[in-house]
């Protein structure tokens, strides 16, 4: 089979979604037989099926894309956080005359269930209550599993982070293994990776015409399986086999550049992985959707709310609800996030008027207290900046505009910004607009008048800020700035904050086990942080993200673009020491980072020395927090505790562990 490369002119953009007119019809879209049937439905186009509550705001995807299909002429019901021991709950709204489509939710499922000491995580923002155990394990394979056996025929399609990430061969931390493309594994017919608004929509309407999924595999955008007996278009760029991938880390690291090389729409190649007598095509990623098509996309109708149907509150939704998204897609390329490579490099923007509309019917709402939480996106100060000469941009391969310096053709005025936030905060209705997206300072540092605007009206007391580190090695690794450009910013934003007569301060975040970061690197750190005051409440440990480049690095050993060694911290000890160095102020952690500075040599910091993080004697805090946690490390119950008076005998049958649950979703606590 032969299928076309399709080679896009400069600048071109996806334009689906654009001219889209929102229905009008404000409930949400139905959740149940009932719901469906008050609409006048007997049956509905597509099914789609989220690990998520179902919020019906745009900073969820099953809102966006459920919404675009509706503003389209398609009929959709949402199965949110299905029971996935039955195929039962896939049989709500009979069976689709399109597709299902699935999705883990926003997050890896992976990553949302357990920390990276792969500790079951307490709760989930993204479920009622924030409560566990509503989703399973890798639920993209268990949800497509269910879809085929609720209705033979019907296409699954799979998509959202997790489908997206694991698309090819990856790293999987937390079975420490190598494992095969997702797509062969939960035997979806075919994979969307990316923002999936253009995609979804072409594939309900060629569907509707008549066409089958094969007949999608030209698609921009998609991952499909070929068999053995199927020759592979021609054109593509072959990647190293499942089978080299899983048994030779340099054929990981080597694989994992090919990737990110091939990862500008205008000039990115399709990629095939052979898996045995299969193979895994990814196509050209999607390109960018359009000005027009993103204003069309957030002015459809949404109620804002969760389904009403939930009584508890859904902590991912309160935290977004009087947020407003301006953009999307990163630039930066930093190694240790997902962002370039799902929602893509270019940035893509909403028109100034678009904005301004929500932020009045926001204002407008009977809810609204006044304060928007956040204008941004993946960052607060990309607004409208791209590569200043499109010819160049269509062959480029640069894996960040800005490092190891700023790209001198990107375009970095932050003008159009600087009117929406002034627009925004003088809206009728409006007190207040706060910045909560991470600003990026290399960027910032370039408007004296952004930081201007953003100290005097756009900061409520603190600004978070991700400088991650201090070491240059590790800071290399992860494509981020050298730590003199956080202190440049830290004194142009105290500057500016003095002028504007405000105190305010900057919350720094920062990253324990990164790889390249030692004992070394980290005890610097810390005698940064302890000299210039910052005490960090949370420290971001290092997860090793499917796809991304840093996980190769954490993985193999090497980077995977210059092959040479990289140290990992593996161990659980180490990793340990290094987060809590990070908070060497903490009573409870005097005896890791004794032990750590012990191991490094530097003993000098034990002591009353100006820099020294830790006294000579340990105090009774930490005495007593060693006792503590030696008790619970004694107890049975020691990873969840069930208060006394919600404990009850359970039976054989509810206390049996589900298959695939990947922890115990029956406990109370």
């Amino acid at each position: 089979m032969q299928l076309p490369i399709l080679h896009p002119k400069p600048g071109q953009t996806a334009d689906l979604v654009a001219g889209l007119a929102p229905t009008g019809d404000a409930r949400p879209l139905p959740v149940d037989a009932g719901e469906m049937r008050a609409r006048g439905w007997d049956a509905v186009d597509v099914v789609f099926v989220t690990g998520d509550a179902y919020v019906d705001h745009p900073s969820f995807a099953m809102a966006i894309l459920g919404r675009v299909l509706e503003a389209a002429g398609f009929r959709v019901g949402i199965l949110s956080q299905p029971d996935w021991r039955s195929c039962e709950p896939w049989r709500a709204f009979g069976r689709p005359r399109l597709f299902f489509a699935v999705s883990a939710g926003n997050m890896d499922s992976m990553i949302n269930h357990y920390t990276a000491s792969r500790k079951v995580r307490n709760s989930d923002a993204y479920s009622p209550g924030g409560r566990i155990g509503l989703r399973p394990d890798r639920a993209t394979l268990s949800y497509c599993q269910r879809a085929r056996e609720a209705y033979k025929g019907v296409p699954v399609i799979a998509g959202g982070v997790e489908a997206s990430l694991r698309r090819l061969a990856h790293y999987d931390y937390w079975s420490d293994k190598v494992r095969r493309s997702i797509l062969l594994d939960c035997k979806a017919d075919l994979l969307v990776y990316g923002m999936g608004e253009d995609a979804i929509l072409e594939i309900a309407r060629r569907l509707a015409d008549g066409e089958t999924v094969r007949d999608l595999w030209d698609m921009r955008g998609v991952a499909y399986r070929l068999g053995a007996k199927d020759s592979p278009p021609e054109g593509l760029l072959e990647l190293p086999s499942f089978e080299q991938v899983r048994d030779d880390k340099l054929a990981f690291a080597e694989a994992t550049r090919r990737i990110h090389d091939e990862t500008n729409p205008y000039n990115a190649r399709p990629l095939l992985q052979r898996h045995g007598d299969q193979a895994v095509v990814t196509t050209s990623p999607p390109l960018p959707v359009s000005q027009a098509g993103m204003d069309s996309i957030y002015a459809l109708t949404y109620t804002r709310r969760p389904h009403p149907s939930y009584t508890e509150p859904i902590p991912a939704f309160e935290m977004i609800k009087d947020s407003v998204t301006i953009m999307r897609g990163c630039f930066g390329g930093c190694t240790f996030c997902s962002i370039t490579t799902h929602q893509g490099r270019i940035i893509q923007s909403r028109s100034k008027d678009s904005i301004l509309s929500e932020v009045e019917a926001m204002a407008a709402g009977p809810q609204f207290k006044g304060t928007i939480s956040d204008i941004g996106g993946p960052t607060a100060n990309m607004y409208q900046m791209k590569c200043t000469r499109p010819e160049v941009e269509a062959v480029c391969r640069r894996q960040s505009c800005v490092h190891p310096k700023i790209c001198k053709l990107l375009g970095t005025d932050h003008g159009p910004l600087i009117e929406v936030m002034k627009e925004a905060r003088t809206s009728p209705g409006v007190k207040r607009v706060l910045i909560a997206s991470g600003i990026r300072m290399d960027l910032a540092q370039l408007s004296p008048e952004y930081m201007r605007e953003l100290t005097e009206h756009h900061v409520g007391g603190h600004l978070k800020v991700a400088p991650e580190h201090t070491d240059p090695e590790v800071l290399a690794r992860m494509r981020k700035p050298q730590s003199d450009d956080f202190e440049r910013f830290s004194q142009a934003f105290r500057k500016a904050s003095r002028e504007a007569g405000k105190e305010q301060y900057l919350v720094p975040y920062f990253i324990a086990s990164h790889p390249g970061s030692d004992l070394g690197a980290m005890i610097d750190l810390a005698v940064f942080l302890k000299r210039n005051g910052y005490k960090p409440d949370q420290v971001q440990d290092f997860i090793p993200a499917p796809f991304d480049v840093a996980t190769a690095m954490y993985y193999t050993g090497v980077d995977p673009f210059t092959k040479q060694p990289v140290h990992v911290a593996k161990g659980l000890k180490d990793r340990q020491m290094q987060r809590a160095l990070m908070q060497f102020f903490k009573p409870e952690n005097y005896f890791e980072v004794r032990r750590a500075l012990q191991r490094a040599g530097r003993s000098d910091l034990i002591g009353s020395g100006c820099d020294a993080l830790i006294p000579d004697r340990a105090p009774p805090e930490a005495l007593a927090a060693r006792r503590r946690k030696a008790d619970r490390a004694l107890r049975p119950d020691h990873v969840h505790t069930v208060p006394a008076g919600e404990r009850r005998k359970r039976s054989r049958k509810e206390s049996r562990r589900a298959p695939g649950a990947g922890y115990r979703p029956d406990r109370k606590s």
